[in-house]
């Protein structure tokens, strides 16, 4: 009995898991475009939603550095018992005695100078709150060109496996021809086994671009973390250009470094760096807190009523302490060098971060130049050599070319075709990343 209800209870926690994973891929689109894979990223990838987290939790500290200029309260009160033995001078001897007391008190303090310290603190905590939302921006950047890499890796194999499927079909058609002119007598077994073999080659060629199309399928879904199983759709661009037009490498380059969130933190780095190394120099300064209390009790020993005892033990205490740092085996000192070191780091690495950025820069737009001028050739040679292609299937079919040239041929501009497909959209892939870097956003 007790095995049927634990498997009744795993079989509900199944189907409630299965239940729920359903819902949440019911409200996936039907179909995906780039935008729409992008900004899903942006909204459920575990990495973002991670860093989101870190941003909540500085903003917490800095609602904290905020609260702490606030003075402070706090309550006490104590029972307390004391069991002695007293001497009895009417009988003699000594007899036992319980007594007991009672104290109250309410305390409060806040602090009235630190040397500036609390006012840096909540500087301090701003920088690290915008610094977190900037590196929220970075990782949705390094994913925004990952997604936009694999999604033109699809449209590529996409594109691959509908022009292999027509030269497939075209294939079929000459060794379908090729079989008849056999048959007449009118062409030798060796020029029908090149027919056939050609034909394989397509076959093999269109089963590779397909599995190509799954693999960078698959890919993409990795990246915007969805279940294996689930039937990713992706909608094809009415109108691909990989001819944009885009900023010279000058404005680029000025745009990338002031636009780039790794460029804005880094220089939040530095800042941040400058109000810590002022928090430091609090160190070497006076503090001045504020105290007060309210405090009073009660004891049996005495033949007052509670009340009355109450009112007569109640005081009030206001105190103003100052403490001045007069000696701290040089502690101040080395903290306070330490965070000078600290600011010439992040100056550093704010200069390592512009020299990458600027290479990147440089080496997207020469990327950018050769695949436009790959594409630009690649064009030409598709356009040349799909003229001469028909040309020689109609020599082919009126039976005025031998098997040779046309097999001749048709690699030809399966090549310039290949090249092509490849061209277009490595110039499509480069024209976006080197936008990207520019501060546009990535669509089509």
């Amino acid at each position: 009995m007790q095995k049927s209800v634990l498997f009744f209870l795993c079989f509900l926690g199944i189907t409630n898991i299965t239940y729920t994973q359903n819902r949440d891929l019911q409200k996936l689109p039907q179909t995906w475009s780039l935008q729409d894979c992008i900004g899903y990223a942006k909204q459920n990838n575990i990495q973002l939603n991670s860093l989101r987290l870190s941003r909540s939790s500085a903003e917490l500290d800095l609602v904290q550095s905020e609260n702490n200029r606030l003075p402070n309260v706090s309550g006490s009160a104590s029972q307390s018992m004391v069991n002695s033995k007293n001497a009895n001078p009417v009988v003699g001897g000594f007899q036992t005695q319980a007594r007991f007391s009672s104290n109250y008190g309410v305390s409060s303090s806040m602090t009235l100078y630190n040397g500036g310290y609390l006012k840096n603190n909540i500087k301090a905590k701003k920088l690290s709150v915008a610094s977190a939302g900037l590196t929220i921006d970075e990782a949705a950047n390094d994913i925004t060109l990952n997604i936009t890499q694999a999604f033109l890796d699809i449209l590529l194999a996409q594109e691959n496996t509908k022009t292999l499927q027509e030269l497939l079909l075209t294939s079929q058609a000459q060794f379908k021809q090729a079989q008849q002119r056999y048959s007449a007598g009118s062409i030798s077994k060796k020029e029908l086994l090149q027919f056939e073999s050609q034909l394989a080659a397509d076959n093999y060629n269109v089963v590779m671009t397909n599995n190509a199309y799954r693999l960078n399928l698959a890919l993409l879904k990795q990246i915007l973390q969805l279940p294996y199983d689930y039937e990713l759709v992706i909608v094809i661009p009415e109108n691909i250009e990989p001819l944009e037009i885009v900023l010279s490498l000058e404005n680029a380059l000025k745009a990338a470094i002031e636009y780039r969130p790794e460029v804005k933190n880094d220089e939040l780095a530095i800042r941040l760096a400058e109000v810590e190394l002022d928090k430091t120099r609090a160190g070497r300064l006076p503090t001045v807190n504020l105290g007060a209390g309210l405090s009073t009790g009660f004891s049996d020993n005495r033949t007052s009523p509670y009340f009355s005892q109450i009112g007569d033990n109640f005081y009030q205490s206001v105190n103003l302490n100052a403490s001045i740092p007069i000696f701290s085996r040089n502690l101040n000192k080395t903290n306070i060098e330490k965070s000078k070191i600290v600011i010439e780091q992040a100056k550093l690495t704010l200069d390592y971060t512009k020299t990458i950025l600027v290479q990147q820069v440089e080496q997207a737009y020469i990327n950018l130049q050769n695949a436009q001028a790959q594409y630009a050739v690649a064009a030409t040679q598709l356009r040349i050599a799909e003229e001469t292609y028909h040309i020689t299937n109609e020599q082919l079919r009126l039976g005025a070319i031998s098997m040779v040239e046309v097999l001749q041929q048709k690699n030809t501009y399966v090549q310039a075709l290949q090249s092509y497909v490849q061209a277009k959209y490595t110039a499509v892939l480069y024209t976006k990343i080197y936008k990207f870097y520019t501060g546009e956003s990535i669509s089509f």
